[in-house]
């Protein structure tokens, strides 16, 4: 094999590049050409003459006559950099080395790279970089002029705050990463980069922190995010597809979030985030049970209103699962619980309704679904008022026209607005799923169905994990000292550990906590 190696590193010519890969076969890459003519054809050639490739010839009068090619990717660059590119910074003092002379001078606007093939030319160019040739030369350079028009720093749409910071991420992978640094000023936030997608060539980064960060838990994320062999990677939902641990659940295994503090806060209790250029949705593994239950307002009030709010989300957990289920097993098969009063009102307003209760309840969630993503599709003006009308005109005529009783019309609304209140959408998509299967076996085995149900839920989720972490806990398995912060959210002074599991060095937060716990006075 070393015989084998050694021919094909000997035997290449001018215009290729032969490497050796690890089986020992030759990989060729096209060398640039001396002839800056030759260059622009091939090049305009391998885009197709696309009309947003722009080519530039500068001549230099004053050293010999000396040409140079300046191309970029119209939409990618930035228009001020390529415009002191060409007036400022395309200088050669010396014909005897004019690559080194033109490097120097084009150092002023950054990083400068070497384009030694036409492979790397390409990629140069739409990454934003602007690619500099020389006549007679077979090495090029890029130099950093990445811009172009992108959004700015909003506040998030998903995950609004009434306290707390207002900056949400973008589509820039440079202006998240930014952010995030923003929000902890350590050497220690450490950022991997790395590029996916065969064609789409999209930036992606690991981001943790050092000293924090269960070092299994950053090999085990470059091993799944290096297995990915994809052609194209536009959203970070296709990576969280592509790495999760459980593929057959309706259960989120990863979180993703649009708020810098979010992810700042997840770092310092020894999680990675999972960047994605395009996207304003950042991942964050390993991902609990009880974290999509948690707001990042949760930490801006003081701990009783926070541990107030938690409480009422699970409260409205149950309600959106299991209210509709409830109802059909109750007036089905178990009738003898409800109050002889409730149950007589209950009986009055089912006379004359030709459907059972788990038709009235499958029809009104489906239309309610329908409701709801027509709201999400329409225009924002007319949106929220088409779905809020739609459901008021809807669910008064249903029961006009005795299709439907008023009970089942309440039963239906309080369930969907508890699901508005779960902080995660992610989350909220999986009860919608799970009430359609609750309702059916409600309607089929009533209460004795539920239940089993219920626990076929548990025993599921019992078993699911994130990145090696059981996705239940602190609760399963219980872990005393996490409970600080999973259903209740004690105050600041209590919060001196981080999560067991998922930070298994340097589990202090806080030294000397008892010192700030707050002392009454007299």
């Amino acid at each position: 094999m070393d015989f084998i190696k050694k021919i094909l590193k000997n035997n290449y010519n001018n215009s290729t590049d032969a490497q050796i890969n690890q089986n020992g076969f030759s990989i060729s890459k096209e060398l640039l050409e001396e002839s800056l003519d030759l260059n622009f054809d091939k090049l305009k050639k391998a885009f197709g003459n696309s009309s947003d490739l722009i080519t530039q010839t500068i001549h230099l009068n004053d050293v010999d006559s000396i040409q140079i090619g300046v191309i970029y990717m119209n939409g990618l660059v930035n228009p001020f950099a390529i415009q002191s590119l060409l007036t400022e910074n395309l200088k050669v003092d010396s014909c005897e080395f004019p690559l080194d002379a033109l490097r120097s001078s084009v150092s002023t606007l950054g990083q400068v790279r070497e384009i030694p093939d036409f492979e790397t030319l390409y990629q140069s160019i739409l990454s934003g970089l602007t690619v500099i040739l020389l006549d007679g030369c077979v090495q090029g350079l890029a130099a950093n002029t990445q811009g172009g028009e992108h959004r700015s720093v909003e506040e998030p749409t998903t995950q609004s705050v009434v306290r707390g910071p207002r900056e949400g991420f973008t589509e820039l992978i440079s202006t998240n990463a930014a952010l995030i640094r923003r929000k902890i000023k350590d050497s220690n936030l450490w950022m991997e980069s790395m590029t996916i997608g065969r064609v789409s060539k999209t930036d992606v980064a690991i981001m943790y922190m050092n000293g924090i960060v269960n070092d299994k838990l950053v090999a085990e994320a470059r091993i799944r995010l290096g297995r990915i062999d994809i052609d194209a990677i536009f959203e970070s939902a296709n990576i969280e597809e592509l790495i999760q641990d459980e593929t057959y659940t309706p259960f989120p295994t990863l979180y993703n979030t649009e708020r810098p503090d979010v992810i700042a806060a997840g770092l310092m209790e020894g999680r990675i985030a999972i960047l994605v250029d395009g996207t304003p949705f950042v991942l964050m593994a390993p991902a609990l049970f009880t974290q999509f239950y948690q707001s990042a307002e949760d930490y801006y009030q003081r701990a009783d209103f926070a541990t107030l709010l938690r409480l009422l989300r699970y409260v409205c957990f149950f309600i959106s699962l299991l209210a509709p289920s409830l109802y059909i097993a109750i007036t089905t098969f178990h009738q003898e619980l409800l109050p002889s009063s409730l149950l007589i009102s209950l009986a009055a307003q089912r006379e004359g309704i030709p459907f059972p209760a788990f038709i009235e309840a499958v029809v009104m969630e489906i239309t309610f679904e329908i409701l709801r993503e027509a709201g999400v599709r329409l225009p924002k003006t007319v949106g929220q008022a088409v779905s809020i009308v739609g459901a008021l005109v809807i669910g008064q005529a249903a029961v006009e026209a005795g299709l439907v009783s008023p009970a089942m019309v309440i039963i239906v609304a309080i369930t969907a607005i508890s699901n508005f209140v779960i902080p995660s959408f992610n989350m909220g998509i999986t009860i919608r799923i799970l009430r359609f299967l609750l309702m059916l076996i409600a309607a089929s085995f009533g209460l004795y169905g539920v239940t089993v149900g219920l626990i076929a839920i548990v025993l599921h989720l019992c078993s699911l994990r994130s990145f090696g972490i059981p996705y239940m806990s602190p609760m399963a398995p219980f872990i005393v000292a996490d409970q600080k912060d999973t259903i209740f959210r004690l105050p600041q002074w209590a919060l001196h550990e981080r999560p067991r599991l998922i930070s298994q060095k340097n589990n202090i937060r806080e030294n000397n906590a008892s010192s700030n716990k707050p002392e009454p006075r007299p």
